[in-house]
């Protein structure tokens, strides 16, 4: 997808003028993408905010903040992918990638906690790879995957990166997936890959 250097044309969207926890924002946002698209990358994701951090046992859960972490980490970037993979192109490959993380993995939980970060991210790589198995029928060259950034330097790691072996910038973030994803192909379509290439199980 970056054979050569080339302009190109991005489209930002963040809030206020997509909020994802707002269908009908989401749609009103994307509509206005009117050009054939070669990218789209879903980079959202929500673990803390100011009064709720990642919860550490069952009986932590509550059921607002659970709703929100599902509709930020999940159903949010769903309906972007309805409303965008779409708009792919047909003549090349094109790709759609909403980040992910490991700890989305249900085979690879072997410390538990974090119960609405892990589970809505598992949500997230189940409808991806849903939206991935009806996409290749209308459109073949397109990739659609989840992508597990590492480790990355912002507000979302920040309480949890004592100890971590390998801390990304997002600049380093960033061109680390592009590689993935040029790397990727089609029948790759429905994956959860890592910053480096290797896939995730489910």
């Amino acid at each position: 997808m970056r054979t050569s250097p080339q302009v190109a044309n991005v489209a930002a969207l963040a809030r206020p003028e997509l909020d994802l926890t707002q269908p009908a924002s989401i749609a009103a946002a994307c509509a206005n993408i009117t050009e054939p698209v070669d990218l789209v990358l879903v980079a959202t994701g929500v673990l803390h905010d100011a009064t709720h951090g990642p919860e550490r046992s069952l009986a932590a859960l509550d059921a607002d903040w659970l709703a929100q972490s599902f509709a930020v980490n999940a159903i949010g970037p769903a309906l972007v992918a309805q409303a965008l993979l779409p708009k792919l192109r047909r003549d090349r490959k094109t790709a759609f990638a909403a980040l992910s993380a490991r700890v989305g993995s249900i085979s690879d939980n072997r410390l538990g906690g974090w119960y609405g970060y892990r589970a809505s991210k598992a949500a997230l790589n189940q409808l991806v790879r849903t939206a991935a198995i009806e996409q290749a029928r209308r459109n073949p060259q397109s990739l659609v995957v989840t992508l597990h950034p590492g480790t990355v330097d912002t507000q979302l790691s920040k309480p949890f990166q004592r100890g971590v072996p390998e801390l990304f910038d997002t600049a380093t973030s960033a061109r680390l997936l592009l590689d993935v994803l040029d790397t990727l192909t089609p029948a790759d379509s429905g994956g959860l890959f890592a910053w480096d290439g290797s896939a995730i199980a489910f």
